[in-house]
C-alpha cells in the first residue's frame, strides 16, 4: 500500500510547480473494459451499506487519530481563550503549560478527545453520505446535478447536526480537564465528578455554540471539499478521474481536503471561541487559590 502511494506521488502532477505532466496512452477498448469490470469487482458498491459503513470507518480513522494528534495544541488554544491574561500566546502557553504540569500535562484531555471526534467523525462522514444519497434521491438527476452543491450543503449540516450530539459531552470534558486546574486529570475521574455536581445537563450546555461552531465548520468542509475535487480533476489533473489509480485519486483528495481545511478553520474559530467559555465553569474554582485548593481536596 505505502508503496504505492509512494510512487502515485512521485507521479502526482503536484509534485512540483515546472513538472510536465504526461498522459498514459489510450488502451483498446477490449482492455479498457476488462479494467472497468475488475475496478467494479474491487471497489464497494455505492450507496450500499457496506459502503456507508466504510465512510463511517473513516471518519473514525480521519477525526479520532487527527484530533488526538495535535491535542497539545488544542490544549493551549483552550487556555488562551478562557484565561488570555495568564496566557499571552501560544509560545507563552506552552511554557507556562510545562513550567505548571511538565511535557506529560499537554497531553491531557486525550482520551474524550480522542473517543469524542471518533464519535463525531462516525457520524459526520456516515450520515453525510446518507443524507446526500438521500437528498439527491428526492430530485430527478438532472436537477440534483445543477444544484449539487446545495445538496452538500444540506447534507452536511443534517449530519453534522447528529454528530454534535455524540460529540458534545466528551467536548465539555476535555473542556474542564484542560482549563480548570485541580478538577481532574483524566475522564475517569472528570465523568463522575460532573455528573455528581452539575447533573447530566451539564454535558449538553455547549451543544447550542457547538452546533453554531461545528455546522458551518462541516458546510464548507464538504462544499469546498467537493467543488475543489471538481476544480482540481477539471483543470489540474491530466487525465478523467475514472483512469487515475486509487493511489492518485488519493493524493488529489488530500489535496482538495487540504484546501477546504482553510476555509473551515476561518469560519468556525469565533464559535470556538464560545464553546470554549461556556464549558469552562466560573465557579468557586476560580474565585481565589485558597478556595480552589479547598473545594479540590473536597473533591
Amino acid at each position: 500500500m505505502f508503496s504505492s502511494l509512494l510512487e502515485a506521488a512521485r507521479n502526482s502532477p503536484f509534485r512540483g510547480p515546472l513538472t510536465n505532466a504526461h498522459c498514459e496512452p489510450a488502451l483498446p477498448a477490449s482492455d479498457t473494459q476488462g479494467m472497468a469490470a475488475s475496478a467494479v469487482v474491487e471497489s464497494c458498491e455505492f450507496a450500499s451499506p457496506k459502503y456507508f459503513a466504510l465512510c463511517g470507518l473513516g471518519g473514525i480513522l480521519s477525526c479520532g487519530i487527527t484530533h488526538t494528534a495535535v491535542v497539545p495544541l488544542d490544549l493551549v488554544k483552550c487556555r488562551l481563550q478562557v484565561d488570555p491574561d495568564k496566557y499571552r500566546n501560544v509560545v507563552n502557553g506552552f511554557r507556562v503549560s510545562v513550567r505548571e504540569e511538565g511535557m506529560r500535562g499537554l497531553a491531557k484531555g486525550w482520551a474524550p478527545t480522542f473517543i469524542g471526534y471518533s464519535l463525531q467523525g462516525l457520524c459526520k462522514f456516515g450520515f453525510y453520505e446518507v443524507f446526500k444519497v438521500g437528498y439527491s434521491g428526492l430530485l430527478d438527476e438532472e436537477t440534483a446535478y445543477a444544484y449539487r452543491t446545495f445538496v452538500y450543503l444540506a447534507a452536511s449540516a443534517s449530519a453534522e447536526f447528529i454528530a454534535d450530539i455524540a460529540l458534545s459531552p466528551l467536548e465539555a470534558a476535555k473542556v474542564r480537564i484542560q482549563t480548570m486546574p485541580g478538577f481532574a486529570s483524566t475522564l475517569r475521574e472528570a465523568w463522575p465528578k460532573m455528573v455528581q455536581h452539575e447533573g447530566y445537563g451539564t454535558f449538553y450546555k455547549g451543544l447550542v455554540p457547538l452546533w453554531g461552531r461545528q455546522i458551518p465548520y462541516t458546510m464548507m468542509k464538504f462544499a469546498c471539499f467537493e467543488k475543489t475535487l471538481e476544480l482540481l480533476y477539471r483543470y489540474v489533473v491530466p487525465k478523467p478521474r475514472d483512469q487515475c489509480t486509487k493511489g492518485e485519486q488519493l493524493v488529489v483528495t488530500f489535496a482538495a481536503g487540504y484546501i477546504a481545511g482553510v476555509f473551515c478553520a476561518i469560519v468556525s474559530h469565533p464559535a470556538d471561541t464560545v464553546v470554549s467559555k461556556l464549558n469552562q465553569v466560573h465557579s468557586v474554582w476560580r474565585r481565589s487559590p485558597a478556595t480552589s485548593a479547598r473545594r479540590a481536596s473536597s473533591w
